[in-house]
């Protein structure tokens, strides 16, 4: 009689979780009927009642079960402090460090190196430079500096790229140029990782300059001052030299 009990308490368990995948199933279903030109990657209940969290690539949005309303922001646990949306972005746009190509980066060691970071940096965007003066003052960090120039908006950008790539201390030349507007010296022309690095950018779906990486796959967009990267590195778990 136990047993029977048993089978049907866990018959019922398993037909809830089955009832729970079908309703988002069929909301997947209904969403992209609704709305077929764009991608939807997962869609999960939310912490609210008869909402449902949509995925669309590293992008969230908020819909009821038909569907037809969608409430764009950020939801806030106001009792734990938390900005749920936030969490979730952060875990849809991790980026595997490992797979980072760090020979096409210019590495640059600051105290023992023990902390990682990457940076993808336009030479001549401006916030690019305003982060510059912030990352010396990092201590114990390796940072690899992915150098993809925004031609659209820096015309010039990927021919100081390449000539900063190809000077024989690309770090810094690197720094000579990015806080001291000291453009590289050298006739020499060399085989650059640029365009690759552009390419890299887009298929990440980095989109803006500067854009920091942490080791554990972390993304940071735009520039920030010592104290925030500093957060930022020990929240994210700065590991090992790669």
């Amino acid at each position: 009689m136990r047993k029977k009990i048993l089978y049907g308490i866990s018959a019922l368990i398993l037909a809830g979780q089955s009832m729970a995948a079908t309703e988002e199933e069929k909301l997947t279903k209904t969403l992209q009927n609704l709305y077929p030109s764009t991608t939807f990657t997962g869609v999960h209940k939310s912490p609210l009642n008869g909402l449902y969290e949509v995925d669309m690539g590293k992008n969230i949005g908020y819909t009821n079960q038909d569907g037809k309303f969608f409430i764009f922001g950020h939801i806030f646990d106001m009792q734990h402090q938390q900005d749920i949306t936030q969490q979730r972005l952060d875990t849809l746009n991790v980026i595997s460090f490992s797979d980072l190509p760090l020979k096409d980066a210019i590495k640059t060691v600051n105290g023992n190196g023990k902390r990682v970071m990457a940076v993808f940096s336009d030479p001549d965007c401006p916030y690019c430079k305003k982060l510059e003066q912030e990352l010396p003052k990092l201590n114990n960090v390796t940072i690899y500096t992915f150098l993809m120039p925004l031609d659209g908006l820096h015309p010039e950008a990927s021919k100081k790229a390449k000539g900063i790539w190809c000077s024989t201390d690309k770090s810094a030349a690197w720094r000579d140029y990015m806080l001291h507007d000291k453009s590289p010296v050298t006739d020499k022309h060399c085989d650059s990782p640029i365009e690759r690095n552009v390419q890299l950018g887009q298929k990440l779906g980095i989109n803006g300059t500067p854009t920091l990486i942490a080791a554990n796959g972390r993304v940071m967009p735009g520039a920030a001052p010592l104290e925030q990267l500093e957060k930022w590195l020990d929240d994210n778990g700065g590991k090992d030299e790669h």
